[in-house]
């Protein structure tokens, strides 16, 4: 659909105004006011599709028939996003129990519906129409231009008894599209009890089930959106024209420079690890720079495994597997004087980084031949200077003489090789299953099954749509580039087939405790190990996201009866457990709700998962991998079999060519792009609530936020390396990129 700005047409009509008032206004002086009158009629008829053109109308005299009428006042809201304004009729019907008013053409003097305007109008009636049900609004072509669509935020309805109704929209209108707006306070499907309305609501629900489907995206992962293309979303789905030119003019500036610089697509090996330095001109963070400086220490890479971007894979270590063979002789100089490994096991100190879902998938050929995929395991300790340091490294599951442990005090290059690969097998781990599926694909199911089976005016979805924002149009576009043949994802070490492969083993294996940070915590053994700033932030956010959610529940929900017998909300988590976690009742996911309590810990994981998850899995991105060899989703080389074998050149022919590297550099870079339409975590810029109650509990929400924030701030002053990615002021509302 073509949207357009409305600045040269709104001068034009503005100008002819201005002449016509000013002329009828001379000839009310000159020939009188009610002869006046006529004329401008007359006029007005000239151009019966232009409401925008206003006349002069005379005051009121005795010379005109007055009848008493009843009057609405409408407040008539566009949104201010780009070219939200239209220059088309927009006309309103106000539905009630005794009936309705005629159909009104809204139109002030000047221009109407402007990208971020309110316009105040009338509406009167012989009689009043009732209780008011519905608001019926429609949008009919201005002359001969082309399609302009409105993105129509809320009516506010004032009645003749001096109630003011909210009647949110919030979504585009397109050209002979008829929009129903339903007004009030938030209903459950029970509460109904108007036939007209009941009726309205069945019919949104076959609409939304016909607009939003179920598609398979292949077998063992979850279901996702029909539509194969972003261009098939409803329009206000999609991203936002200004997000879509921003993201575009981020990529052409990331072309230039690599292919000024002969980078893009060169398939030359780097000369020095110094060299990836100048990958970009001006594109760097504090963290970035800090990560290429301290790659290579071992506290620095044992940190990243609490406060880096995959936060959710180590666990206490009280036994070590049978498979990982680690001696005391091994590790014994790498403890506490006078201690020992089976002492700091007791003591809660030693940790395990544990591959084995990836052992066995068949990695992606490389020049005619597979590459190689380890499914590592990496002993780690927590020394009596707080730092969690690895400590043995075995890139395969199974020992054996090719499988050597790999100790810090072997060669250094042997050493590094061997956190490479850990490295390797995290960041695929990374992108495929704690980022993509886990937050991306797991929202969109939540998505799809709330459109599908909430009606607007449900109290769930209206806490609930506004982190959904944008999240199916970056599915849906991501599934055609990042994880396709030939996609970024695609060309990591696993490949397309092996990146499937991995989310599907990992899926049939995720709980519902997983995805709950306090249960997660604790199932891990994580409650005391020190600096793990992502626990000690997210469990914050976790109770006051919990707090919240409570309380608007708790406000619709005061008893379990209710949450039994709405089948809109049943509806719902049933498709959630059928479509997203493929009817796995091992998986502890619940099917149905039978109590409030398990509504509230439902949603507050849910939207714990695509605010403060993503956040924590999303955020830190460039940070960490824009330099490559330090979480590299590639290494060309097979891993080393043998200690004393390698050198910094074996290390350079491991990673990725030049551009390999600047492609994955890139695509670091695009994700962290900060946009002007960012969204915050507890900011709902969308009036859909009408009680004041559940506006209050956002208020609440905010003060919170707000207050952990400092909070946050004021901590990492005393960091040297600052955790920041789950400050509210960097964790969006939705998952948007």
């Amino acid at each position: 659909m073509l949207r357009k700005c409305n600045l040269s047409k709104e001068l034009l009509i503005q100008f002819y105004n201005v002449i016509i008032q000013s002329v009828l206004v001379w000839m009310s002086q000159q020939t009188g006011q009610e002869q006046t009158g006529k004329l401008g009629l007359q006029i007005k008829s000239l151009v019966p599709a232009c409401p925008q053109f206003r006349t002069y109308t005379p005051p009121e005299s005795d010379s005109f028939h007055r009848l008493t009428m009843t009057e609405y006042k409408l407040e008539v809201t566009t949104g201010d996003k780009q070219c939200a304004g239209t220059w088309d009729h927009i006309f309103v019907t106000l539905i009630g129990t005794e009936g309705q008013s005629e159909r009104t053409v809204l139109d002030n003097f000047g221009v109407d519906f402007t990208t971020g305007t309110t316009g105040n109008y009338t509406i009167s009636t012989n009689l009043s129409l009732g209780k008011l049900l519905l608001v019926k609004v429609e949008k009919d072509p201005f002359l001969f231009l082309p399609e302009d669509e409105w993105y129509f935020s809320k009516v506010v309805v004032t009645t003749p008894e001096g109630e003011a109704i909210l009647f949110p929209c919030y979504r585009w209108i397109s050209r002979g599209e008829l929009v129903e707006l339903r007004g009030g306070r938030a209903l459950k499907v029970f509460e109904e009890d108007h036939p007209m309305l009941i009726d309205h609501r069945k019919k949104e629900l076959i609409l939304k089930k016909s607009s939003y489907q179920w598609k398979m995206l292949a077998e063992g992962l979850p279901n996702i959106n029909h539509v194969n293309n972003v261009s098939e979303l409803p329009a206000d789905i999609r991203i936002s024209q200004s997000k879509t030119t921003e993201g575009n003019h981020a990529k052409m500036m990331i072309g230039i420079e690599l292919k000024i610089k002969g980078l893009l697509g060169s398939t030359e090996q780097w000369e020095s690890i110094d060299d990836m330095k100048k990958i970009f001109w001006w594109k760097k963070t504090t963290m970035s720079e800090n990560v290429a400086e301290h790659w290579k220490e071992d506290d620095f890479y044992g940190s990243q495994f609490l406060n880096a971007v995959n936060p959710n894979v180590i666990k206490r270590c009280s036994e070590l597997p049978p498979n990982f063979p680690v001696t005391e002789e091994m590790v014994k100089p790498f403890l506490e004087e006078g201690s020992s490994l089976q002492e700091e096991l007791k003591k809660g100190n030693i940790f395990l980084y544990d591959q084995k879902k990836m052992d066995g998938i068949r990695p992606r050929d490389y020049n005619g031949e597979p590459l190689h995929v380890t499914a590592g395991l990496c002993l780690l300790y927590v020394n009596p200077e707080n730092k969690l340091m690895p400590i043995a490294i075995q890139l395969h599951q199974q020992p054996s003489e090719q499988n050597p442990i790999f100790l810090p005090s072997d060669p250094e290059t042997d050493w590094l090789l061997a956190k490479m690969f850990i490295g390797n097998a995290d960041a695929m781990d990374h992108q495929v299953v704690e980022h993509l599926m886990k937050t991306h694909f797991l929202a969109e199911v939540y998505a799809v099954a709330a459109l599908r089976s909430f009606s607007v005016i449900h109290p769930i979805y209206k806490l609930l749509f506004p982190h959904f924002r944008y999240t199916l149009h970056i599915n849906t576009r991501s599934r055609t580039t990042l994880l396709a043949p030939g996609g970024v994802l695609s060309n990591s070490s696993l490949g397309y087939d092996g990146v499937r492969e991995l989310m599907r083993r990992d899926l049939a294996e995720t709980t519902y405790s997983s995805l709950c940070l306090p249960e997660n915590i604790t199932a891990r053994g994580l409650e005391s190990i020190p600096n793990f700033y992502y626990r000690d932030d997210g469990l914050k956010l976790w109770k006051i996201i919990n707090s919240f959610v409570k309380a608007v529940v708790e406000y619709y929900y005061p008893s379990d009866s209710e949450v039994r017998k709405d089948t809109e909300l049943q509806e719902w988590i049933s498709e959630i457990f059928t479509h997203g976690f493929l009817g796995n009742k091992a998986s502890g996911f619940p099917a149905s709700f039978q109590t409030v309590e398990e509504v509230i810990k439902f949603i507050t994981m849910l939207i714990f998962t695509v605010t403060v998850q993503h956040a924590a899995v999303h955020n830190g991105q460039f940070d960490y991998y824009s330099w490559v060899p330090n979480g590299s989703l590639l290494l060309r080389k097979p891993p080393p079999t043998t200690k004393g074998q390698s050198s910094m050149k074996t290390i350079l022919e491991t990673l990725p060519d030049l551009g390999e590297t600047v492609s994955f550099a890139s695509l670091f870079w695009l994700l962290s792009e900060k946009y002007t339409d960012t969204v915050l975590i507890g900011t709902y810029p969308e009036e859909r609530f009408h009680e004041p109650a559940p506006k209050q509990m956002i208020k609440e929400f905010q003060a919170q936020l707000s207050d952990l924030s400092e909070a946050i701030s004021t901590r990492n002053l005393q960091l040297e390396i600052p955790y920041i990615y789950l400050n509210p002021t960097q964790i969006e509302n939705s998952i948007t990129i």
